[in-house]
């Protein structure tokens, strides 16, 4: 399984080179945005580890690049900025985790095979809740056929509600399913997405919603909406609320 790092710090670069090879992965290292997407496009990797101060074009330009090619890899960014709004643009530009320096290298060991395993090989193609079709092949959202425009995080969050309609899930579930984990990321990025979500659900004319169960998390609210299938088996259900108890 291949991995890209892109890290201009040769000790760190080296530091993380090494462990991940020995953790039999194969590891191309790479010290800029330019070689990155060279890289990039003479070959396929798994994931990418990326720093985010980067010379010339940062880590969160790079991330912008790569998802702006349609490239649906998982992105683990690296930075020591740990600031709550850092976070925010690190997700907002395309990367799905987000790891603060100094970090112990089994925690970035930990965080790849989350990433690697975030999508499941049984994971079904589509899901239907109402006038809303999630196709998990070809990333896309449609209401009544026409797509919705999404992020790549808005997009994981949303298949998310729609694999588990008129569930609640707790900000600890969403972190874990989303975000990977629940720790360094405040909760109120999550509203700030589910904001997102609801203003383009509403746009769209998809006739759902999400709800606010006060002190329990979210949850799609499916009971009206018409011609409602689910694909769950293999999907993204993950324990709500209603059976586990909520750690919100």
């Amino acid at each position: 399984m291949k991995l890209l790092v892109v890290e201009d710090d040769p000790d760190m670069g080296g530091l993380v080179q090494r462990g991940l090879a020995a953790e039999g992965y194969d590891v191309t290292l790479v010290t800029n945005g330019v070689d990155a997407l060279i890289a990039l496009r003479s070959d396929t990797f798994s994931a990418a580890a990326i720093d985010v101060m980067l010379p010339g074009m940062s880590g969160f330009e790079l991330c912008r690049h790569i998802r702006e090619a349609s490239n649906p890899m998982p992105i683990l960014l690296l930075t020591a900025r740990d600031a709550i709004e850092d976070r925010v643009h690190g997700l907002d530009s395309g990367a799905d985790d987000y790891l603060t320096k100094p970090f112990a290298f089994a925690e970035l060991a930990a965080r790849v095979r989350a990433l690697l395993r975030r999508e499941p090989t049984g994971m079904r193609p589509q899901v239907s809740v109402g006038r809303l079709t999630i196709d998990s092949h070809e990333h896309q959202a449609l209401v009544a056929g026409h797509e919705m425009p999404l992020s790549r995080r808005e997009f994981t969050l949303l298949r998310l509600f729609a694999t588990n309609p008129d569930k609640t899930l707790s900000r600890s579930d969403i972190l874990e399913s989303v975000w990977g984990t629940t720790e360094n990321i405040g909760t109120n990025v999550i509203d700030q997405y589910v904001s997102y979500l609801r203003k383009k659900l509403d746009a769209a004319g998809a006739g759902l919603n999400i709800v606010t169960e006060r002190g329990r998390g979210y949850r799609l609210d499916a009971r009206n909406a018409v011609d409602t299938k689910r694909t769950t088996p293999g999907g993204d259900h993950v324990p709500s609320s209603h059976d586990t108890a909520s750690t919100s």
